[in-house]
Formats: structure tokens, sequence, C-alpha cells
């Protein structure tokens, strides 16, 4: 969260805040991996003012050439995104003023990337360049065209983003293994955006990699999970002083959303170690036990944890709360996460923590079990995930 305030924060900052539209989680990997190869320096964080994002609370987030480095990507990349939909005429874009007032805003966006891009000497005319080679590449793929064909300029943008955070951060021995983490990224995130897709493109008749070349979901899986393998190995050449969050980002959660798009669950760990030959434990066959030492394990002999009382806090006046009330409403923390109350500042679930359709659902103390016992490989970030 301190890096996704600090991309968008720094949108704000360098662009106005009409920018701040284009703050997206990719993008702050690039905030993630400057400051983890950086030295340890005072000011590389600040505390931002309350955001109705953030329940109207203040909150420690990142600032510095990593987050403007992120927003310059974020901003020709959205940008990139905006001419597409405007060529393919969806929805409202079909509309010539709408599609020519998109196309102005398309422009200021490359101009302000690029802008910041050369202040960090990051040259954003290869994002560009990508971008403008993927629409010919899909405009010639078909059947027996390799997936890789179609998903290399996203290979190049993501390696040369990734490459640009060791310049940054004064590790260049860090470029050229950070370029291939990057290439095989870019990979992962065109597949995966594929794979969801693909039955709505279907029905909408939009164009889908999968489908244009006739790939199956099998060798998707497969050129995914090939992906994975490579990002980690990659890093393990990286010279980080601190990997601990990129470590989670980048193997753990990459590993989870590419079991989420195929509707499998692995360990991260334990499937990379199935591939190359060892006798870890797959999802299909679930987790290993549990720890029965965890503090909240059954039988635990430490019993159950006890929450801290929370601190007593001065409640809000009528108009505050209802202030806060409408930010938290029209943000959907009231719905999606945990809030503070309006008035009490207690803390409070959101509505869908109440549903009971996923009362049957133990992938969180499955995968905390699972990385608590995996001995199939020796990580050593320190991560609980």
């Amino acid at each position: 969260m301190a890096h996704l305030c600090g991309l968008c924060l720094a949108l704000r900052s360098d662009h106005g805040q009409f920018a701040r539209i284009v703050t997206n989680y990719d993008g702050l990997i690039v905030s993630v991996l400057t400051e983890a190869q950086a030295e340890r320096t005072t000011g590389r964080w600040r505390t931002a003012g309350p955001c109705p994002l953030r329940a109207m609370r203040t909150a420690p987030v990142a600032r510095g050439e990593g987050a403007r480095l992120a927003a310059a990507v974020s901003l020709v990349l959205a940008s990139a995104k905006v001419r597409d939909h405007v060529a393919d005429r969806d929805g409202l874009l079909k509309r010539r003023p709408v599609a020519a007032a998109a196309r102005r805003v398309a422009a200021g966006w490359d101009r302000a990337g690029a802008r910041t891009g050369a202040q960090l000497g990051f040259d954003t005319a290869v994002l560009v360049d990508a971008v403008d080679r993927q629409t010919g590449i899909e405009r010639l793929a078909g059947l027996g065209t390799p997936l890789l064909t179609v998903t290399e300029p996203t290979e190049t943008a993501t390696a040369a983003a990734f490459a640009h955070t060791a310049v940054l951060a004064g590790k260049p021995q860090n470029v050229e293994p950070l370029a291939e983490a990057g290439r095989l990224f870019g990979r992962l995130a065109h597949l995966l955006d594929a794979v969801e897709d693909q039955e709505a493109d279907a029905v909408s008749g939009a164009w889908n990699p999968l489908t244009a070349t006739g790939t199956s979901r099998a060798e998707a899986r497969r050129l995914c999970d090939d992906a994975l393998s490579g990002v980690r190995l990659a890093l393990r050449d990286v010279e980080f002083t601190d990997d601990k969050l990129g470590h989670v980002l980048l193997v753990h959660e990459l590993r989870r959303s590419v079991d989420r798009a195929f509707a499998t669950e692995t360990c991260s760990h334990q499937a990379d170690a199935h591939r190359a030959g060892g006798h870890g434990v797959t999802g299909a066959f679930g987790p290993p036990p549990g720890n029965p030492y965890a503090p909240n394990a059954p039988g635990s002999p430490f019993g159950p944890p006890s929450p801290p009382p929370e601190p007593p806090r001065d409640r809000r006046g009528l108009i505050a709360g209802c202030l806060v009330w409408a930010g938290l409403a029209c943000t959907c923390q009231m719905c999606c996460g945990t809030f503070e109350d309006p008035w009490s500042r207690q803390r409070r679930e959101g509505l869908c923590s109440q549903c009971d359709c996923c009362d049957a659902c133990d992938c969180c103390s499955n995968c905390a079990d699972c990385c608590s016992n995996c001995d199939c490989c020796d990580c050593d970030c320190g991560c609980d995930c």
C-alpha cells in the first residue's frame, strides 16, 4: 500500500490530479524493485495526509525515483491502452467527439511520461515502440503463429522498466537479471490477461491471443509455469538490500495469479521443486498438515491468540462523520474492506465479509501452513504469506 500510494502521489505531483486515474498494481512493482536494491537512507518514506481511499487516515508512503519511474511507465502504457481502445471503437469511443478527446488525453500522457522518464534517464520510446509493434503483430497473427511472438512487445517493455530500476539504485550488476525477470513478468501479464478474457472476448468478438493463434490453455499454462520458474531463477542473481516484499510479490503472488487464472492451487516453492524432480506436494493433493505449534493451531500449547484491545479514540462529530461516511461509501470501502466507523472510529468489516458464500474458504490458512512447512527449497525470505 505504501508503494501504491507513492505511485498515486507521484502521478499527482508530477502530472496533476487527473493523472492519478492510471494508478495500477503492476506499476508499483517498479517502485518496489527500486527500493529493494537501494541503500537504506532517510527520506525514502514520508507521511501522506488523509485520503478517502484510506478511510481518511494518514499513512507512510514511498517516495523518490522509484515512484516517479513507476508513474512515467504507467502513464505511457495507459496512453497506449487508450489509443488501442480508440482504434477498436470500444463503448463510448465509437463517438467521434469522445474519441478525439481521448486521443488528446493520451497524447498528453505520452509527453508527460517521456518528460519524467528523461529526467530519470529512462527513454520511454522503447515502451511506445513496443506498443506500436504490438498492434502490427496482432494484425498479422493467425493460426499457427507462436504465442511468444505475440507477447514479445510486452516482454520488451517490462524488461526495460525492470532493468532501469537497477540504474536508479546504483546497482549496474543487476541490470541483466532484472531485465530477464521483467521480460518473463511481461510474458505472464500478457498470458494471464488472455486467459482471463478469452471467454468474454469470444462473446464480444474481440481479438484474443489464445484464440487467434489456436493455442490451448494447457500450452498457455506450460508457458506460465516456465515463466514463473524463470522469474525465480533470475531474482536469485539480483543483489538486493532487502528482497522480502519483492519476493512475496514476484514469487508468491505471481504463482497465486496463475492459479487464479487457471483455477488451480499450488505452492510457489513446491511447484517449482516438483517440476525440477523434487517431491513437493502440489495443490492437487492439498497442503501438508498445519504446524501444531502455531499460535492459532488446534491443540496448540500456546492457545488461540488474543487480539490487543483497541485504544480509546475520540468520536467524530455529526458533520465530520457524515463526510467520512460519504467518502467510504463512494470508494467502496464499506463493501469490500475493513474501515473505521465514521463516528465511533471502531474497526468494522465490510459488507462482503458477511457473505456466507465463502465460509468454506480456507485458502489463507492453507497458504500459511504450506509456506511454514515447505522444505522443498531454501527460501529464507522470512515472509508469512
